[in-house]
C-alpha cells in the first residue's frame, strides 16, 4: 500500500490519486523497482485537495492537522480492507497519518517502523520532492533514494506473503 499526502491538482480534476506528474514518476519508480501500480494500492492520508488560489491557478497547500484528523477514519477502512504487506508512506503529512505522530523522513528512513499489528511501515520522500528539486543532482539523489526504499518495500512484502 502506498500512501501519500493528498490530492494534488490533476488528481482531484481526475478523481484518482497520483495521475499528474508526481503519480507518473511513482509510476515509472514502482516499475524499476519491480512493481507496477496495478499491484499496488494507492490512496492519500487526506482525501480533498487544499489549495489556495493564485490567479486562475489552483496551488496546492500542505493540509493542516485538522485535515488529516477528519480523513483518518477513510485511511483506517483502507487499512482494515486491503490488510497490507507493507505500508509506504511518501512524505512526511501520510507518516505521521500512518504512524499516529510526527517523525522526520530522514529519521524514519533509518528505523524500523511498523502498525501495532505489526505490518511494516516504510517512510520515504513523496515523488514531488524529486520534481522540485533545485538541481539535477539532488533530483538524482532523491530518486535513488526513492527507488532504494520502494525496492526494500517489495521486499519486506515478499517475506510477508511467504
Amino acid at each position: 500500500m502506498l500512501v501519500g499526502e493528498q490530492p494534488g491538482n490533476d488528481e482531484d480534476l481526475a478523481g484518482r490519486p497520483f495521475v499528474g506528474p508526481a503519480g507518473l514518476l511513482l509510476r515509472d519508480l514502482l516499475e524499476e523497482s519491480g512493481l507496477t501500480a496495478a499491484q499496488v494500492f494507492i490512496t492519500n492520508a487526506v482525501k480533498h485537495f487544499y489549495f489556495q488560489m493564485r490567479g486562475k491557478r489552483r496551488i496546492h497547500k500542505t493540509p493542516l492537522q485538522r485535515h488529516v484528523a477528519a480523513c483518518h477514519e477513510w485511511l483506517e477502512r483502507e487499512l482494515e480492507q486491503v490488510r497490507p504487506a507493507v505500508i509506504v508512506t511518501l512524505g512526511a503529512t501520510a507518516l505521521a497519518a500512518v504512524l499516529g505522530r510526527r517523525i522526520a523522513i530522514g529519521e524514519a528512513r533509518g528505523r524500523m517502523l511498523a502498525l501495532p499489528a505489526g505490518t511494516p511501515i516504510v517512510a520515504t520522500y513523496h515523488p514531488s520532492a524529486i520534481l522540485r528539486a533545485p538541481d539535477e543532482s539532488s533530483r538524482g539523489q532523491l530518486r535513488a533514494t526513492l527507488l532504494a526504499d520502494l525496492k526494500r518495500a517489495t521486499r519486506l512484502a515478499g517475506k510477508r506473503d511467504a
